[in-house]
């Protein structure tokens, strides 16, 4: 069984899934711009190109926040978790010795 309690693996597992969406997200707003005006380019020009351009903006300013606040909350989490192991490692430790201390002691 491993040391790790199965907490830290997913908070671990999602701050980087988290991680690799903030690395996308720049791809996703490139796409999102371009393709439009490859495939439309009539429908998407003049007053509807801006408001199609400033709804991607805003959206993407959005995108971007909500992906800050998880990524802070998974990495206050991960941080916790690591703590708590750290803990759980220190109190088994002392634990360990106080028994070797105890079978020192008697013999």
């Amino acid at each position: 069984m491993p040391d790790r309690p199965l907490f830290l693996e997913r908070a671990s597992f999602r701050r980087r899934r988290l991680g690799d969406a903030a690395r996308v997200l720049p791809v996703i707003a490139v796409l999102s711009v371009l393709v439009p005006v490859w495939w439309m380019p009539r429908e998407v020009s003049f007053a509807s190109g801006a408001v199609w351009l400033f709804c991607l903006w805003a959206a993407m300013i959005l995108a971007v926040w909500l992906l800050h606040r998880a990524l802070l909350r998974a990495e206050a989490a991960t941080l916790r978790a690591e703590a708590e192991v750290a803990d759980a490692a220190g109190v088994a430790r002392a634990t360990q010795e106080e028994r070797s201390e105890r079978n020192g002691d008697a013999l």
